[in-house]
């Protein structure tokens, strides 16, 4: 198999004429010159298409194994756009009650009115038979949105095992794919409908833009995407565009030095003092390895652990010269994210660490001392 290097590099690749530019810069333009061919495939207003989306939709295809990908304004937006254009009047929604808490909110507070029936299962009730006694009590036409790894909990849903149970009955399966990203997992290969995804993570890896994306395996899916994307305006800004489009090739780098980097805290991190329930889904002894290893080639950035309480999370950060306190994940930096700050159910203590790209034995000493030192 290429390299994830290699792919991401490819994938980005820009073909012109001698004289041109190695890569394209970002194209600026809300209207377009119109002419007299009025034909639908050409670019007329920003909103509706746009060449530098063309450029960058085309790559995360190519990563993801879609048939197409579409390009959207945050990782949010890839969620909302999926559940809004691709489930049907009362039907129904299942989404994960462990994952992205947002993804919940936006189900109770805006589907739910909307005439749809909700659904909230945990990860472990993907394949423990509930899944399927959901979607054999409704109608065709359910939708299901699975996490994996899930955020906070790094805990992993069998996806061969959901995607054959979603097409026994008739129902589409989503994956987020955000934390694993198409250089760890290929959900539409082990039988996904959709990939969602945050591209503001590792794939732009530089903490410095907002963008999301949707891939599908069957393009008779994108009608309703698109007039979706269109009508609700969750576009992506072409300088953002570019930016995505010029941070993905050096992600298979960033991604590989970040999974170095959380495998060897999470080891570290299981022998620490300082430090109880460690999981990462990399390690021999992590609840969900035997399904991680199953279907995914790499286990991505995050590590979670739990600290006896905020102080000591708030002296972690202070003690450290590397780990900075800040949400979201898959940067350059090393960071720290107290969850139980934006409400999601676990201990006061409990921190999500985002590893960075710093050397690992720095890293490591760095860890190891500021935990010693709360």
């Amino acid at each position: 198999m290429t390299g994830d290097s290699t792919r991401c590099v490819k994938a980005v690749a820009a073909e012109g004429d001698p004289g041109d530019p190695l890569q394209p810069g970002p194209v600026f333009a809300a209207p377009y010159r119109l002419g007299q061919d009025e034909s639908p495939g050409l670019d007329t207003y920003a909103r509706a298409s746009h060449p530098g989306w063309r450029a960058l939709e085309s790559a995360l295809a190519e990563l993801e194994g879609a048939a197409a990908a579409r390009v959207v304004g945050s990782g949010m937006s890839a969620i909302t756009v999926a559940l809004r254009s691709l489930t049907v009047p009362g039907g129904t929604v299942v989404v994960p009650s462990d994952g992205y808490y947002q993804v919940r909110m936006y189900a109770r507070d805006c589907l739910e009115p909307m005439g749809l029936v909700v659904r909230e299962l945990q990860v472990s009730e993907f394949t423990d038979g509930t899944l399927r006694d959901v979607l054999a009590a409704v109608p065709a036409g359910a939708v299901v949105l699975a996490e994996t790894p899930s955020n906070p909990g790094l805990d992993v849903v069998d996806l061969r095992a959901t995607a054959a149970m979603c097409r026994d009955a008739e129902a589409l399966l989503l994956v987020d794919n955000t934390t694993a990203t198409p250089l760890g997992q290929a959900p539409l290969a082990l039988g996904a409908d959709v990939v969602v995804a945050s591209g503001t993570k590792s794939l732009s890896g530089h903490s410095d833009l907002l963008y999301g994306y949707l891939a599908v395996s069957d393009q008779s899916l994108l009608p309703r995407i698109d007039r979706e994307r269109l009508l609700s305006g969750t576009v992506l800004g072409p300088f953002e565009t570019w930016l995505a489009q010029r941070s993905l090739a050096t992600a298979g780098l960033r991604f590989e030095r970040q999974c170095t980097n959380a495998f060897a805290i999470a080891e570290m991190l299981c022998g620490h003092p300082a430090a109880a329930n460690v999981r990462y889904p990399g390690l021999a002894n992590d609840p969900a390895h035997a399904v991680a290893r199953a279907q995914m080639r790499r286990f991505g950035p995050l590590v979670t652990f739990r600290l006896p309480d905020e102080d000591s999370f708030h002296r972690l950060v202070r003690n450290s010269g590397l780990v900075t306190s800040a949400t979201s994940f898959g940067g350059i930096h090393t960071t720290a994210d107290r969850r139980a700050r934006w409400g999601d159910a676990v201990p006061a203590g409990f921190v999500r660490l985002s590893c960075g790209i710093e050397d690992t034995d720095d890293l490591l000493a760095d860890l190891d001392g500021a935990l010693r030192a709360t």
